[in-house]
């Protein structure tokens, strides 16, 4: 038995399932708010992470042209402990975010900061821009009464 070939074999299948589970943290779910993607950001939110979620979802927009609106959900996001506290760096990651969609004219929506991290934000005196609602229920109502839609 060759010993090396199999290493390099499991070596592949490593990257391949490394690869699979970085596109699956990123899920791109359909609203019932037509031309509207809800995107949950669930746990770790470094640099690396941004980046990962920025690709994947200029990727199912360019595949997708109708999608005019993307609704980003912070409630499961791991913000408590953002790298050492550092806020900033945080603040650039939404920045950057939210830039990316303006450029494409697709309007970007922030929901589920808890106070404890908006409290950290505005204390450490980043200035940011950006609509943002307290829960995905509340850019959904907003976003079906600009369309003049009711359930």
């Amino acid at each position: 038995m060759d010993y090396e070939k199999e290493i390099e074999k499991y070596k592949e299948r490593i990257t391949v399932l490394e690869q699979t589970i970085k596109k699956s943290s990123v899920p791109i779910i359909s609203s019932i708010v037509d031309d509207t993607i809800l995107v949950p950001i669930v746990g770790y939110t470094g640099t690396e992470r941004f980046e990962l979620i920025r690709t994947l979802v200029l990727e199912y927009l360019d595949e997708n042209r109708g999608v005019n609106c993307v609704v980003f959900d912070f409630t499961a996001a791991d913000l408590n402990e953002k790298e050492l506290h550092d806020y900033d760096s945080l603040a650039l990651e939404l920045q950057m975010l939210n830039n990316t969609l303006k450029l494409m004219d697709v309007r970007p929506i922030s929901v589920g900061f808890n106070p404890l991290i908006v409290r950290k934000i505005i204390a450490a005196g980043v200035q940011m821009e950006f609509e943002s609602y307290i829960n995905f229920r509340m850019a959904l109502k907003t976003l079906l009464k600009e369309k003049r839609v009711t359930l």
